[in-house]
Order: structure tokens, then C-alpha cells, then sequence
């Protein structure tokens, strides 16, 4: 008699593709996440009973909770099957509780890729629970949940209601706030550079560049410096002195962890972590394929780790020997190494090497496939040859003075036929034949003021490189907490970058006065460790709570007695509203500054100061404003809006078109001229505009 088994996944995506690999003695259900969890609304940690947690079923999915406990009764078997992570160990822990199963049982299944054999490999060899991991996450939840319910009614009390402090949030906010302090302190210095446009013998032009006065650095502070140099430099002779060749090889890089995907899909494809992380989900939980139905197209995505299974390294090394030959597949694999890490998991890597991009590019949209290209090339050429580049290095004596041309040249490109990160170029100027000791004609300087730049501001790549490199949240948070600093108003995100707003700058403040381990990066970082280690079975959850609580019960008490309330000032604009007349006042939201009523609630005017184009509608007259269409794309519509429904997804920019007057746009490629915004006109095609009222 055959058995009846119920298994347990987090997403209707990934059910429905296990579901296709599984037989009908399985029923294949999505608890959607979490279903059980500490009380939002009130502190559900008994510190007294050793930190003990008060776990309820979530609002809203009480029913999933017993859709779930109905079908456990009429199956034999349950088994568990949420990512295979902390959060899923967690899930799959308040399952057991929830539907009273025997914790001492094999009930949890991980998967790593959501294939038919790793799912039916995985299916036969269940385990038990992982006591360690589930007091791990335990533990990061009620540190959070101390930290978070018992300085958010400070900040309520003293500076602003609503406010919250999150333990890993705030350090984000810090580093950003640190970043902006060193931009405005920053002076900026005053240096010049000198080129020098040269021929060779057969009158092939190419430039040198001034580095040495005396064979020492030289350094040209102002124009005064420069102008002396180049009166010397015109009466020198200018001969080469030496011409140095080498050959140098550039290794490939290994293939994706979660925050290298994020920071590149950020740099190359322009997607916030969020976006990156949502799309590698869909992909990772399975694509419609034709025929073939639901198949996860990644392994899991959530890892810190670059190890990769030795049959995919061989499957990977037959796909490149096959498609690109034996030149361009090393005789023996690439090791990588990476930071410390977990090792739970691979590194991000395509589940078969017989669906490239362009085979399956039919079934995915243009986001998924993008993505999926990107780490199919940054995979395959993980395992690709050295690049090999040829450099020429050419020094020029003039007097006293040492110049220095320099080329290169790809002489095998290797792993950089595929993948680039484009951080360095390669291909550099090619230098034209040139001897050692031939005098050299100059033709003009070229001398060039420069003043030192300040550090930039943080954008989601380098913010997710920072928070990596310090040991702060784990890649599996980084999203979350980029969403959660800019929902809470502590910064805002303009032209792609981070700028703290004054209640960020406010907030760090007041818990670098009276939190300071809070706020401290390395404490935070030794943090993650510490529940790392737990989760190796190192070090019990109960004795870090209670390490961490000793000192921080003794600071609450003290910001209680001495924190002083602040009261934040709402800036007045010129401008008055339309409504009742006030004075607007400037606030911050997700998407920026804008204007808003103080006369709220009873007056709900609104205004987006970063609106105005100075580009007349073309429908009325009115003027064109930056909007956000429902799912939070911008877009430029008519301020009279909802009387005119114009509106265009491009920039529009106050040049008219030279050949029907109407208004031009930015290109949607960066870098491409603009465009002419008429859907009739030669220029652009019909799909630019769109009438859809407000997106």
C-alpha cells in the first residue's frame, strides 16, 4: 500500500514546479512564508524567563495555517521543504510545532535547485531539524526585537512618533551619514597634469604623459609650477630612454555569491538589490520552459559561497571546450576562494549547461533573461582561460624632466570573450612603432587643471560592498535593509545615490550619544558572528542574549533619564498651497523631498519639488511633472492631470526637434543622443508614448 505524502514549500511558484517532478502519492503545498512570528504590535519577549519569545499565528494567515493542518491528516508523511536558510529552518520549525509532528523525525528536505533529480535525490533523504540554525535565527530575532521595540518609543517620545531603530538598519544609516560628513568637509586640492603630443620618426602621432622631475614624482600644485615646466620642457630634446614590454595575464573571476550579483546587477543592468533578488527568485523556483514545464533555471540564491559541485564544473568545462575549444578551457579547473563564508550552499550558478540564454530567451521576459544571462556568463567564464595582454611601457627623457607613454593591446581574450566587469580596460591605446634612443618631435603640450574629488556617495552596489566588507547583515538582508533606511525617511535615494535626510542624520546622533555598540560598526559586525557561530553549534543563543542585554539594559535606562526631547523643524517653502493657502513645508518620503500641506489631515496637498521640467504639454498647454506610475516607475505626465491624461515615460528636455518643433527626449540608452518625443515624427518609434491615465 503506497503512502501519502504532504510536502511543504515556501512559494506557489516553486510548488507548482516540484508538483511536475513528484507523483501523485504527493501533494505539494505553499505556506507563503512565514505563518508564525513574534506580535507586531506588542513586545512578545518575557526577558525574565531567559528572553523567552511569544510566537502567534500571523494576521492574515490563519487560514493557509489550517488549509495546511487539514491536508497533515491525511498524509502519512510530512515533509518540509522551505529555502534551505536560517529563515527556512525557522519556518519549517513553527510547521512542526504548529501540526504537532515529532521533532525527533526526518521531516526536513532542502533543495539547492529546484530540478527533477535533485528534487527526487532530496525527497529520499530527509534529516531532522537543525536545532543549531533555528537558534540562530531565534536569536537574531529577538536581538532585533530588543533592540527595535525598546528604542523606537524613545525616539517616539524625544524626536518624532513612528520613528524606529533597527539593529542593523542604523549602522547602514551611520555609514551613509559618515559619507556625507566626509563630502562636506572635503576640500578639494588643486593639481595640473601635463601631456605632450609627439611623433616618431614616420610622423605617427601619440602622447606621453609628464610623472618625474629629477627621477622624483613630480607634482604640479598650480599654474604657475605648470607654466615653468613647460617653458623648460619646449627647449628640451625629447628621446626615448626606455621601451619596456610585458606580458600579463588577467584571471577570471568567480562566479556569483548573493552581494556580487547584487553590486553587478546594480552596475550592469541598473537593478536595485530588490529587483535583482525577486527576479533570481522566479528564476531560482522554476520558468515555464514549452514542453518541459516548470524547471528552476538557478541553484539556491541566498549564499556566500563559490563552491561549485564537481559535475557542474565538468559539464561546464565540456560546454566551453565544445563551444569556444580547447584554448579557451584551462587543462586543469579554476579554484576560487572568497571571503569567509557559510559553504551551505554553491555559489549562483545555471542548474543545466544545455539551457544557455539564447536557447530558453523565448520563455523569460526581458528583466529574467538579462539576469539569467548575466550569471550564465559570469559562470561559464569562471571556468574559462586567462586573458592574455600584451602592455608596452615607453619612458621619455626631456632634460630633466621623465615622461611615459603606454599601450596594450588583448592578445588572447580568454574568460573576457564572455564576461567583463568592466572596472578596467583592456584594450588601450596602441602605441605606433618605436625605438629606443630615436629622438621624438614634439608637437604641442597640453597642460590640464584637475582638483581633487571628494569620496562618492554610497549607491545600492557600493552600499551592499561596504556592508560585506565590514561583517554588517548577511547577504540574504542586504535588500531589506536598503528598503527599510529609505521607507523610514532616514535617507533618500537622487540621481542613483544615497543622501541622508536630516532625521537620519538626527537619529545617529542620538544613538551615538546613548547606544554606541548600537551604532558601532565592528560590535555589529562581532554580532554576526557571534550568531554565525551559533548556528555552528559553537556558542548557545541564550548566553549571547544575555551577554548583549547586560550592558544594553544599562544604557536604556540611562538615555531614559538624560535624552532630551528634539523637535524637528518643518522648512517653509515660498510656495502656498492651492487648497487653503498655507505655506507648503518641505518633507522627505521614499521618493524624495516634495511639498506638503501642514494643514494635514484635513488638507492632503502634495507637491513633488523635483516635478518641474519647463516643458509645455503638448495636449494643453500644462506643464509636463515627474510622477510615479502605481508599481513606482517614473514617469512625466500634465500637471492638470486628472483633465488632461498626457503623459511619456522619457525625460522630456526643453530642446524642440529640428525637423517638427516638438519637444526632444532623453534616449532610453544612456549615453545615446536625445530623441524627438512625437510618436510621429521620423526620429522615434510609436511605442514612446503612452495614454494610459497616470501609469
Amino acid at each position: 500500500m503506497s503512502k501519502n505524502y504532504l510536502v511543504i514549500v515556501e512559494s506557489p511558484a516553486k510548488a507548482k514546479t516540484i508538483k511536475r517532478f513528484l507523483g501523485k502519492e504527493y501533494q505539494v503545498k505553499a505556506s507563503k512564508g512565514h505563518l508564525i512570528d513574534l506580535p507586531r504590535s506588542q513586545f512578545g519577549i518575557d526577558i525574565k524567563n531567559n528572553f523567552a519569545p511569544r510566537y502567534i499565528t500571523i494576521r492574515g494567515k490563519g487560514e493557509i495555517l489550517q488549509s495546511l493542518k487539514k491536508a497533515r491528516k491525511k498524509a502519512d508523511k510530512v515533509l518540509l521543504a522551505a529555502d534551505p536558510d536560517r529563515e527556512g529552518e525557522a519556518i519549517c520549525w513553527h510547521l512542526v510545532n504548529a501540526m504537532h509532528l515529532d521533532m525527533n523525525s526526518p521531516h526536513r528536505v532542502e533543495f539547492n535547485e529546484i530540478t527533477k533529480d535533485t528534487v527526487k535525490k532530496a525527497i529520499k533523504n530527509p534529516r531532522k531539524m537543525d536545532d543549531h540554525k533555528i537558534d540562530a535565527q531565534q536569536t537574531r530575532r529577538i536581538l532585533d526585537r530588543l533592540v527595535g521595540y525598546q528604542i523606537s518609543p524613545l525616539l517616539w517620545k524625544k524626536v518624532k512618533k513612528g520613528l524606529s531603530a533597527g539593529r542593523v538598519q542604523s549602522v547602514a544609516v551611520r555609514l551613509i551619514c559618515e559619507r556625507e560628513k566626509e563630502i562636506k568637509e572635503f576640500l578639494p586640492e588643486e593639481y595640473w597634469t601635463i601631456d605632450a603630443l609627439l611623433q616618431n620618426e614616420e610622423k605617427a602621432h601619440f602622447k606621453a604623459r609628464l610623472i618625474k622631475y629629477k627621477d622624483k614624482k613630480i607634482k604640479l600644485s598650480n599654474k604657475k609650477h605648470t607654466d615653468t615646466a613647460i617653458d623648460l620642457l619646449n627647449k628640451q630634446v625629447f628621446n626615448i630612454k626606455e621601451i619596456k614590454k610585458t606580458q600579463r595575464q588577467r584571471k577570471p573571476v568567480a562566479p556569483f555569491v548573493t552581494s556580487t550579483l547584487q553590486q553587478e546587477a546594480s552596475q550592469q543592468l541598473g537593478f536595485p538589490t530588490g529587483k535583482t533578488m525577486q527576479i533570481a527568485q522566479q528564476l531560482y523556483e522554476g520558468i515555464k520552459l514549452g514542453r518541459s514545464g516548470e524547471v528552476g533555471l538557478l541553484t539556491y540564491i541566498r549564499t556566500d559561497s563559490v563552491r561549485v559541485s564537481p559535475e557542474a564544473i565538468n559539464d561546464c568545462r565540456k560546454y566551453i571546450e565544445d563551444k569556444y575549444g580547447l584554448d579557451f578551457r584551462p587543462s586543469q579547473p579554476n579554484q576560487h576562494s572568497h571571503k569567509k563564508g557559510q559553504d551551505a550552499h554553491e555559489a549562483i550558478r545555471p542548474t543545466s549547461m544545455e539551457r544557455d540564454p539564447e536557447t530558453i530567451k523565448a520563455y523569460l521576459n526581458q528583466n529574467q533573461y538579462r539576469l539569467y544571462k548575466l550569471i550564465w556568463n559570469r559562470f561559464v567564464s569562471s571556468q574559462m582561460s586567462p586573458a592574455v595582454i600584451d602592455q608596452v611601457r615607453v619612458d621619455i627623457q626631456a632634460g630633466d624632466y621623465t615622461l611615459r607613454a603606454t599601450g596594450s593591446q588583448v592578445k588572447f581574450p580568454g574568460f573576457l570573450i564572455l564576461y567583463s566587469d568592466n572596472k578596467k580596460s583592456y584594450e588601450g591605446e596602441m602605441l605606433p612603432p618605436l625605438t629606443e634612443d630615436s629622438i621624438l618631435q614634439l608637437e604641442k603640450l597640453l597642460p590640464e587643471q584637475h582638483f581633487t574629488q571628494p569620496p562618492p556617495r554610497y549607491n545600492e552596489a557600493s552600499l551592499v560592498k561596504i556592508l560585506e566588507k565590514k561583517g554588517i547583515g548577511r547577504p540574504s538582508t542586504y535588500s531589506n535593509i536598503i528598503e527599510t533606511i529609505k521607507d523610514r525617511g532616514y535617507v533618500i535615494k537622487e540621481d542613483k545615490v544615497f543622501i541622508p535626510t536630516e532625521l537620519g542624520e538626527i537619529v545617529v546622533d542620538i544613538l551615538k550619544e546613548f547606544f554606541p555598540e548600537i551604532i558601532d560598526v565592528e560590535f555589529t559586525a562581532r554580532l554576526e558572528e557571534k550568531l554565525d557561530n551559533i548556528e555552528e553549534g559553537k556558542v548557545r543563543g541564550l548566553d549571547v542574549l544575555n551577554d548583549f542585554y547586560s550592558s544594553f539594559e544599562k544604557r536604556l535606562k540611562v538615555a531614559e533619564e538624560q535624552m532630551k526631547e528634539i523637535e524637528l523643524e518643518e522648512a517653509s517653502s515660498e510656495e502656498t498651497c492651492p487648497h487653503c493657502g498655507n505655506y507648503l513645508v518641505y518633507k522627505h518620503g521614499r521618493y524624495g523631498r516634495f511639498l506638503a500641506c501642514p494643514g494635514f489631515p484635513e488638507c492632503r496637498f502634495t507637491k513633488n519639488i523635483n516635478a518641474e521640467t519647463g516643458v509645455q504639454c503638448p495636449k494643453d498647454g500644462g506643464e509636463l511633472v515627474l510622477r510615479k506610475s502605481k508599481k513606482g516607475r517614473t514617469f512625466y505626465g500634465c500637471s492638470n492631470y486628472p483633465e488632461c491624461d498626457y503623459s511619456i515615460w522619457q525625460k522630456p528636455l526643453k530642446e524642440k526637434c529640428p525637423e517638427c518643433g516638438h519637444f526632444m527626449v532623453e534616449a532610453r540608452r544612456k549615453n545615446n543622443p536625445p530623441v524627438c518625443g512625437s510618436a510621429d515624427c521620423s526620429y522615434v518609434s510609436s511605442d514612446m508614448v503612452k495614454t494610459n491615465k497616470g501609469g
